[in-house]
């Protein structure tokens, strides 16, 4: 389910939270785990978070072992609801106070805290809405218990750390837990107990000293106030600000707000100094689209054509007696296995069919690899990690396909193999026409010889003026079918070696066509698809991190 999905339309953190959808959404194998992770988690707590709605705010109270986190409890509270004594841990569990407790059933559900103490009327004042949490010590020695603690500081929506004289500096509490919240100052309130153990004149000192610890951190803004659960010194104060936030009923949507900008944070290094798109080099991709076309044999399949149709042309327009040896011996094309190579039957191109080309040798294979190299090298230079990487996982995911693909490619070619020019047809009934006056002739001939080898007497014959010579019928018959026929059939050849390169040109240009369709498929389409989806995760990202607000 999707954050859209959710009641917050007029939620001032949905755009945020369609944000967070599509990090999500674009973030699988391209966002570390850990981070993809917290993203997801994050999503879930905001579905449900916002569906609990924001009449009920939810502080919890942490701190070290011996802070005094139960006895401020219990001076907010204003009676003895949590235990308190020398002996440690005494807080074992997260427990609850509710001021006004209608409704709050399915947060502190979700929260997962039992222990639920129920104010009722007497709680109906200015904490009205308040869910107030004592959780375990953070530095307990019981795992369970910094766990939990673990747990509820990743779900509430301010928190309150107790700290004392002794253990103000811990250095525990500061590099486990108030270092990471730096993006969460807004929802952190320091609570200084114990002050009456301090000596008047040490106070300030000390708690300026808090001051600049938390400063180094990042967390200057945080508000520290000095309280003693023991007197009642300072909690007035610190009650008031719990007040000032459930009367705002804002905690629960800042707290989301914060844990956005956190995210974004943490995921800002992967878009580097900007977010601009990469793109495919046109150089690059011209230089991709030749490799691969060199690679599926094109200029070996634009020869093969161009010596079918020469052949096909010499069958096809040559002298009879010889057009026979044309036809015998298999074209070029047929020996490729190359759609069109025979013309009965089905010529048409089929994707299905294998051709018997050889594969690409290791020159091809190479420029192939330097093409991509190149590709990968200047669509993802300057990009942060995980981009380049995922470039060349674009670029390469298919690598092992591509000669498969490639002959696919040509197999589906229509290489004008399968169509005949009409002058074949008129030069093919000139031949036959010849080459029958030629028969006649010879036979004419023929009879002459036989009539003189008999003794018979010889009919009349009839001769024509060739150049001021007379020249016998029967032997200009002869000898204009055989020359005449050769020269008809030398001229189609010419005109054959015409049309053969005009196809073979125009084969190898529609190979190459549908050769920029695997590249663009199988390479270039992947390699700008993930660019793209950097520009909608890095646009996400700045979205996600929004505008920082005033602290409570």
């Amino acid at each position: 389910m999707t954050l859209l999905t959710r009641s917050t339309d007029s939620s001032p953190l949905r755009p945020r939270l369609e944000a967070l959808d599509r990090i999500v959404s674009l973030g699988d194998a391209r966002l570390d785990p850990a981070l993809l992770a917290t993203a997801r988690d994050l999503s879930g707590k905001a579905a449900q978070r916002l569906r609990l709605g924001a009449e009920h705010t939810v502080v919890a109270l942490a701190g070290t072992t011996g802070s005094g986190k139960s006895s401020l409890f219990n001076a907010l509270v204003g009676t003895e609801l949590a235990a308190t004594g020398l002996r440690r841990p005494m807080t074992s569990t997260a427990q609850a106070a509710v001021w006004n407790p209608d409704g709050a059933a399915p947060l502190l559900d979700w929260l997962d805290v039992p222990r639920r103490h129920h104010l009722g009327e007497e709680g109906a004042d200015d904490l009205a809405g308040l869910v107030l949490l004592d959780l375990p010590d953070v530095d307990s020695v019981q795992v369970s218990h910094r766990l939990e603690v673990d747990r509820l500081v990743e779900l509430v929506d301010l928190i309150v750390w107790v700290v004392d004289p002794q253990k103000y500096a811990d250095a525990a509490l500061h590099d486990r837990y108030l270092k990471p919240l730096r993006t969460h100052a807004e929802l952190t309130v320091v609570a200084f107990n114990q002050i009456d153990r301090v000596p008047v004149t040490g106070r300030s000192s000390m708690v300026d000293d808090l001051r600049r610890l938390l400063a180094d951190e990042e967390l200057g803004r945080v508000p520290v106030l000095p309280v003693s659960a023991r007197t009642g010194e300072g909690v007035p104060a610190l009650r008031a600000r719990l007040a000032g936030a459930v009367a705002e009923h804002e905690a629960s949507v800042r707290r989301l707000s914060a844990d956005l900008r956190a995210l974004a944070d943490r995921l800002g290094p992967m878009c580097g100094s900007s977010g601009s798109p990469g793109d495919v080099d046109r150089a690059d991709r011209a230089e991709v689209i030749s490799a691969l076309t060199e690679a599926s044999g094109a200029d070996a399949v634009a020869a093969a054509v161009a010596r079918t149709h020469r052949s096909r042309t010499r069958a096809a327009t040559g002298w009879p007696v010889t057009r026979w040896v044309a036809k015998v011996r298999p074209s070029a094309a047929t020996r490729l296995g190359l759609p069109g190579a025979r013309l009965s039957g089905d010529a048409s191109p089929s994707e299905l069919v294998r051709t018997s080309l050889p594969g690409a040798s290791a020159v091809q294979q190479a420029r192939v690899d330097t093409a991509l190299r190149g590709l990968v090298d200047r669509a993802g230079a300057g990009l942060p990690e995980p981009w380049p990487g995922l470039v060349n996982r674009a670029a390469n995911g298919r690598r092992d396909e591509l000669p498969d693909l490639l002959d696919r490619a040509v197999a589906g070619t229509d290489l004008g193999l399968s169509r005949r020019p009409h002058w074949w047809g008129f030069v093919r009934v000139l031949q036959n026409v010849l080459a029958l006056v030629a028969l006649v002739g010879a036979l004419w001939l023929l009879g002459l010889f036989v009539l003189d080898w008999f003794r018979l007497p010889e009919p009349p014959l009839p001769d024509v003026d060739v150049w001021s010579w007379r020249v016998p019928v029967p032997t200009g018959m002869l000898l204009a079918g055989v020359l005449v026929g050769w020269v008809l059939g030398f001229v189609g050849a010419r005109l054959g070696a015409l049309g053969a390169r005009r196809r073979s040109s125009g084969a190898r240009r529609r190979i190459r066509a549908r050769v920029e369709q695997v590249a663009a498929e199988a390479v270039l389409d992947p390699v700008r698809e993930e660019l793209t989806n950097r520009q909608e995760l890095c646009q996400a990202i700045t979205q996600l991190r929004g505008r920082r607000k005033s602290a409570l």
